[in-house]
């Protein structure tokens, strides 16, 4: 059992991690105005990352953060990988560089995948079952841990409750697309021929990101610093990594990171992927008709 000053201590050396890969570009663009380019994140991430495994396995205190720096390490030298290298390969920037959003978006999602299957691998290698990283349907109607800020009582079941918050958070982010985007009048016809691919897309993407970004590390954080710091610090990640996503801005990462909070709640109290998948492809429908049309960009 770990004492209450190592649990202090394992807490703090995982918000320090997740601050230290997110922090620096939105600093130094925002604030000094200086471009941050895909090969300079990582040459911050690797130093972090290194450094921490390397304590990790050296100070048997933070020996239980050991998967989450592996992890960790993974996802980034994933990235790096499709990010830097793949995406560089003549066929992807042709697809990439295609003004069609039926090309470009779905190229982008495949690079996604890559990534995705890479963190799915390795869980599999240090877990042995996939349920054990969430990626399993679940108990879709397990009971809901109450919220009182949130209307939640006690009682209340996923099955219910899900679709309540799949409805909210689909109007509230159309509410936002529709005052950012100003669409036309015509938006459904105009979009129309691209709903193949966006649902394609949509479907991908939710899968891409509750699978990396929180389904993975709520996996590897929820024995090692509790269930609720596990969210809070899966939130504040997936927030601050869409700083430059859709919704953009200080916008974008409080309502991204309710979301990771909220939908990470979802995966821990019904051991599956499901309600977090749903819930997250409805909304990314609405975002990715709206990119398919132009009527908004990412990061503004």
């Amino acid at each position: 059992m770990k004492s209450s000053k190592s649990s202090t201590v394992l807490v703090a050396v995982a918000w320090i991690t997740i601050l230290a890969i997110t922090l620096p570009k939105i600093i130094l663009q925002e604030i000094f105005h200086f471009p941050v380019s895909e090969n300079l994140q990582y040459q911050i991430a690797f130093p972090v990352l290194l450094a921490g495994l390397v304590l990790v396995f050296v100070v048997k205190t933070l020996r239980p953060l050991r998967l989450f720096f592996g992890l960790f390490l993974v996802l980034v030298g994933a990235q790096w990988l499709v990010y830097t290298r793949l995406d560089q390969l003549p066929i992807y920037q042709r697809w990439l560089q295609d003004p069609s959003f039926n090309i470009y978006m779905l190229a982008e999602q495949s690079l996604h995948l890559v990534v995705t299957l890479a963190i799915i691998v390795f869980l599999w290698i240090v877990k042995k079952n996939f349920a054990a990283f969430f990626l399993a349907k679940g108990d879709i109607s397990a009971p809901v841990e109450p919220v009182r800020w949130l209307g939640v009582k006690a009682g209340e079941k996923w099955g219910k409750f899900g679709w309540i918050l799949a409805i909210c958070i689909s109007l509230g982010t159309l509410a936002f697309l529709i005052i950012a985007g100003r669409p036309p009048m015509a938006f459904v016809v105009k979009a129309l021929p691209f709903l193949p691919a966006v649902l394609l897309a949509a479907a991908l993407n939710a899968f891409n990101e509750e699978l990396t970004y929180k389904a993975s590390f709520l996996s590897v954080l929820e024995d090692a610093v509790g269930r609720q710091q596990a969210l809070l610090l899966v939130a504040a990640f997936f927030g601050l990594l869409h700083f430059y996503g859709v919704p953009y801005g200080i916008v974008g990462v409080i309502l991204a990171a309710f979301l990771g909070w909220i939908l990470g709640k979802s995966m821990l109290e019904t051991r599956g992927l499901f309600w977090a998948w749903f819930i997250h492809f409805l909304q990314d429908v609405l975002i990715f008709a709206f990119l398919a049309i132009g009527s908004i960009t990412p990061g503004g």
